[in-house]
């Protein structure tokens, strides 16, 4: 048997299957990108313009635009921003040369066919973008063509972005949305680290992947409630995508918890501020589904027992990949 060992367990790797698209980052797939992950530069900028150099008509047509947007439905114009949002998936695939490796895909496919699957990826790092590789046009992971990435309701409230997100498969994570999908058999990805991962980062300290999980417990509860299965997914190279900056404190902290981002600076391929990530190999690692049962009466013991249970499958998941992808000098921390 072909296989990995680690923390005490053999995975038989013959079983997984590995699917990469060859890197390009020449100017079609940098433009796909920037349609979907430099529209923060873009709005700054807009309304930067509009508030000190423009004149009264540009100044009107720029604001009245902004409002438009946030009036219309997210899905505007439908088919035809669903077809932009799915070339800019194929096109990101490209720029990004991703790779995937899905570890049991016989198991995700039993599940797919009678449950929703609750796709668990880590680390949210600076723009959790990874989530990209979940999307349903790019046939890489089992669960449909109703796969949606669950994200920051505050995406949704900025115009233009909310079309954009919502045309490459992205809704809210709500609690509605969230159990919303779980009753209807729908599958999705989300970040259970959230926010607080970005507080978190530190540049001092490169090699520390810090996570945060400890206390994220909500997504089981709702898991053993349904009796929907958890996946473990890790991302690898999503670090150092960004050059950052932001203030540090409690009220910071406080802000963004409140409005559900980060206020800071950010900066990626030739030095833009609030511009496209660098170009670097993504390798995204989906594990084996944990089976969780569905309980009328969720206890605290049994949220506590899943919730151990699916941190210490992500830690083996990281574990078995990180010396292939180069990461063997990073610790993963979860706090």
């Amino acid at each position: 048997m072909n296989g990995v060992k680690k923390n005490g367990s053999s995975v038989d790797s013959s079983k997984w299957r590995v699917n990469e698209t060859p890197q390009d980052c020449g100017l079609i797939p940098s433009i796909a990108v920037s349609l979907w992950l430099g529209w923060n530069g873009i709005v700054l900028c807009l309304v930067l313009y509009a508030i000190i150099l423009a004149n009264s008509l540009h100044r009107t047509v720029i604001f009245g635009l902004m409002t438009l947007s946030l009036l219309l439905p997210p899905d505007f114009p439908g088919k035809a921003g669903h077809k932009l949002g799915d070339w800019i998936m194929l096109k990101a695939e490209q720029y990004f040369g991703l790779k995937t490796i899905i570890e049991d895909e016989e198991g995700l496919l039993k599940y797919s066919e009678e449950k929703a699957i609750i796709y668990a990826f880590s680390p949210h790092d600076m723009l959790p973008f990874g989530v990209f590789a979940f999307n349903p046009i790019l046939n890489r992971v089992p669960g449909g063509s109703t796969m949606h990435c669950l994200m920051t309701s505050a995406i949704f409230n900025i115009p233009f972005l909310k079309h954009v997100y919502t045309w490459v498969k992205a809704k809210p994570v709500d609690k509605k949305t969230f159990m919303g999908r779980l009753h209807k058999n729908k599958s999705f990805t989300f970040c259970p680290g959230g926010v607080q991962e970005v507080i978190l980062l530190d540049p001092q300290k490169p090699d520390d992947l810090v996570l945060f999980l400890q206390n994220r417990k909500g997504f089981i509860k709702l898991a053993l409630s349904t009796g929907s299965p958890i996946v473990p997914v890790f991302g690898f190279n999503l670090d150092g995508t960004f050059g950052y900056w932001f203030p540090k404190g409690a009220l910071i902290e406080k802000i963004s918890r409140t409005i559900g981002f980060l206020p800071m600076i950010y900066w990626g391929r030739f030095g833009i501020p609030f511009g496209i990530p660098h170009p670097k190999k993504l390798m995204i690692v989906v594990g084996s589904p944990i089976d969780v049962p569905k309980m009328d009466e969720v206890t605290k013991e049994k949220i506590d027992e899943y919730h151990q249970l699916f941190v210490d499958e992500l830690i083996k998941l990281f574990e078995r990949h990180k010396h292939s992808e180069g990461y063997g000098n990073k610790r993963l921390k979860i706090a």
